[in-house]
């Protein structure tokens, strides 16, 4: 049966840094909605009531997008292995820009990567556990190595340039910020 908290247990904890992928659900008030799996070592656990992750270039940005519009946040974690179980995170999310002063102090929880685009900064409100019962094993064999290769060969210039064409706005039309010349428009 699901479980309801106004915080993360010690335990929820243990669960999540355990978990080798998670998902990240966003929507603007209209339009798309968006799913995203996240890995590699890009979340942190700050204390009870906050979670932060780096969001590494991608094909898409909906989630820095929708968050301006939207700050409303979910964050997925299933049990792959073992006993199984589904967790939750509810909360609302505030999106960081390299260009923003938190940006410096966060950063340095992550592995350094050119990749980094932003940091989301998640107040949790509501965490839920469900059975999982109906979630298939998976085996976890290893990271992908594809991105990283492809950030070290587009460099910091080459990256920039791919924000510029491909990261400045969501499906929807909705501005991004991932660029100084369109931080605050929507």
């Amino acid at each position: 049966m699901a479980e309801k908290y106004d915080h993360l247990t010690e335990q929820h904890q243990r669960f999540i840094e355990a978990q080798k992928i998670f998902f990240v659900g966003t929507a603007a008030a209209e339009g798309f909605i968006n799913v995203s799996p996240k890995g590699l070592e890009s979340l942190k656990i700050i204390n009870k009531n906050k979670i932060v992750w780096l969001n590494l270039t991608g094909s898409g940005n909906e989630t820095a997008a929708h968050t301006q519009e939207n700050p409303r946040m979910t964050l997925m974690f299933n049990s792959f292995e073992k006993n199984p179980l589904i967790l939750r995170v509810y909360g609302m999310a505030r999106t960081i820009h390299r260009l923003d002063p938190e940006w410096d102090s966060l950063i340095s929880l992550f592995p350094k990567s050119e990749a980094s685009r932003q940091i989301f900064d998640l107040s949790v409100s509501l965490v839920q556990t469900s059975c999982g019962y109906g979630v298939p094993y998976y085996e976890f064999k290893r990271e992908r190595s594809t991105l990283k290769k492809w950030n070290e060969t587009a460099g910091e210039e080459g990256i920039k340039k791919y924000w510029e064409e491909n990261n400045t706005q969501s499906l929807d039309g909705i501005k991004t910020g991932i660029v100084q010349k369109n931080i605050g428009e929507k």
